[in-house]
């Protein structure tokens, strides 16, 4: 099978191009190669498929073989793989993910490759039914949830996956491997969650460090930049666009007050391609 590997700010997917050969089970594929130490090594697998509702289809899986819906950083990399690559001469184009189809917008160098990619990433989720969080209100706003033997005040956000975003004074010192899984598993969120935790350095400029369902710990992830921006808004803490800073570089973020849009700016890269002997 041969495959690509991308990364958006480090949130790295092995992507297969799906209109020249097909993935039999993405799931076993998913879990065998997203393994670091015996396999490429990623945050999970992207196909690049044909969409009868979109240009492109985007179906991806977790590194533990779960279906996942929506991964910022891996559109990104699937706009410029298909622009880059030869599948679409295009610069604005639609991608289908999770049921949802979103516009990106390719920004190209002086040679016509992809500099950085906008995402139209759609209006936030913020119904409790609908994200699904289970809290007996229709919003769920800087509300205290117990974990880790703690109280935290968390913002429940669907950026076509769930998150819970969570403000902090120190998110560098944060145990993440200990306190992540307690909130991925919360009985709250039948379907899991994201879970973003953030500092607000001034109005316009927010650290992210992200525990992701399936995934653990990332250096990055697009949706929860989106959903930290949009949880920081409704708290009254930053402008409606940010610089987001996450561990594996930064993402700029804008929630357009006109069409209630969150809009999505970064950059994607190729870091290798290659070929492994099993067939999957």
């Amino acid at each position: 099978m041969r495959f690509t590997k991308m990364q958006g700010i480090g949130n790295d997917y092995i992507y297969v191009n799906c209109f020249e050969q097909q993935v039999r089970d993405p799931s076993a594929a998913a879990v065998a190669l997203s393994d670091r130490h015996f396999g490429i090594g990623s945050d999970g697998l992207i196909l690049i498929r044909p969409s009868q509702r979109a240009d492109f289809w985007m179906d991806m899986y977790n590194a533990d073989g779960s279906s996942a819906q929506m991964c910022g950083n891996g559109m990104r990399c699937v706009a410029r793989y298909v622009h880059d690559r030869g599948l679409t001469d295009k610069t604005e184009f639609t991608v289908e993910s999770g049921g949802a189809v979103k516009t990106v917008r390719l920004t190209l160098d002086e040679h016509g490759l992809t500099q950085a990619v906008t995402v139209g990433m759609g209006a936030p989720e913020l119904d409790c039914g609908k994200v699904p969080v289970l809290w007996g209100e229709q919003r769920m706003i800087a509300a205290p949830v117990e974990a880790a033997d703690k109280t935290w005040a968390v913002t429940a956000v669907s950026m076509g996956n769930p998150h819970a975003v969570t403000f902090v004074n120190d998110v560098d010192r944060l145990d993440l491997p200990a306190i992540g899984p307690l909130f991925e598993h919360h009985p709250l969120f039948p379907q899991r969650v994201n879970t973003e935790f953030v500092r607000v350095i001034d109005r316009r400029t927010l650290q992210m460090r992200v525990w992701e369902r399936g995934a653990g710990e990332t250096l990055a992830c697009g949706t929860g930049a989106c959903a930290c921006l949009v949880a920081g808004v409704l708290g009254g803490l930053c402008e409606r666009e940010v610089t987001v800073r996450l561990r594996g570089g930064e993402l700029r973020i804008r929630w357009d007050e006109k069409d209630g849009q969150v809009y999505m700016t970064g950059p994607a890269a190729f870091v290798f391609d290659g070929e492994t002997e099993e067939d999957y």
